[in-house]
């Protein structure tokens, strides 16, 4: 039987990247719910995982989003529940700790662009297991987990951003940080408007090629770091 993951979404334009295709190699077949256009979340039993990527929202605007009562509340059940598979990054991240009872608020400092978090080496988690040290990562957030939910255990931090990584138990990893964007993602911003836009009020006229300068020399090292970690939650959560 195939597998399947339930990637839920928040902005056009965005995808599994890195993650989609090493779920790919699995044969892991990944299915994208738009919350963002209005289509709701289906029944979770079918899936063996899920993955909720990034957003321009914030975990807090549920006047505005109204849909993201119904997100927060099938990830407690994924999660806390069902105790299933599950990887969240950036907002889903953030999601996974608001669902489950921390707290998160505005970023003290917001990080855009190529940056370093510090995972601890001493007696790691599972999901982090030979990756402890400084390394470097892609960033896009204004806001950050301020407290960790009761159940949940802390993997990283950077020197503006007090949770960059957490786990809940060996099934349920949130990254601040833009694990699975790819170079072909990256370059691929260029033609589309909106991308151009926000890297522009990011880092000024020609942001795009700012960033894409940035991030090309760091990419090797940032995918082996996305591979590493994907294989530790595999094994970890039984995927």
């Amino acid at each position: 039987m195939t597998r399947r993951a339930l990637f839920l979404q928040h902005f056009n334009d965005d995808a599994g990247g890195r993650i989609g295709e090493l779920l790919a190699a699995m044969d892991v077949r990944g299915e994208t719910v738009a919350l963002h256009r209005g289509e709701a979340i289906p029944s979770l039993a079918p899936y063996d995982l899920m993955v909720v990527l990034g957003g321009a929202q914030q975990v807090w605007q549920e006047a505005e989003f109204p849909w993201l009562k119904d997100e927060k509340r099938a990830i407690r059940e994924w999660v806390r529940e069902r105790a299933r598979p599950y990887i969240g990054i950036c907002f889903g991240h953030q999601l996974l700790a608001a669902a489950l009872g921390g707290a998160v608020g505005p970023a003290d400092q917001a990080e855009i662009g190529v940056r370093t978090v510090d995972i601890d080496a001493g007696e790691p988690h599972p999901f982090v297991a030979g990756l402890g040290g400084r390394r470097q990562v892609m960033q896009w957030h204004s806001a950050e987990v301020k407290r960790l939910p009761a159940e949940a255990t802390m993997l990283a931090s950077s020197a503006t951003t007090p949770v960059e990584a957490m786990a809940v138990d060996g099934h349920a990893l949130g990254v601040q940080f833009h694990c699975e964007w790819t170079l072909g993602q990256v370059r691929q911003w260029g033609t589309l408007p909106g991308w151009i836009r926000a890297l522009d009020e990011a880092f000024g006229a020609g942001g795009h090629a700012r960033f894409l300068a940035a991030c090309t020399p760091a990419m090797a090292e940032i995918q082996d770091m996305t591979d590493r970690l994907f294989d530790n939650f595999r094994r970890s959560s039984k995927l």
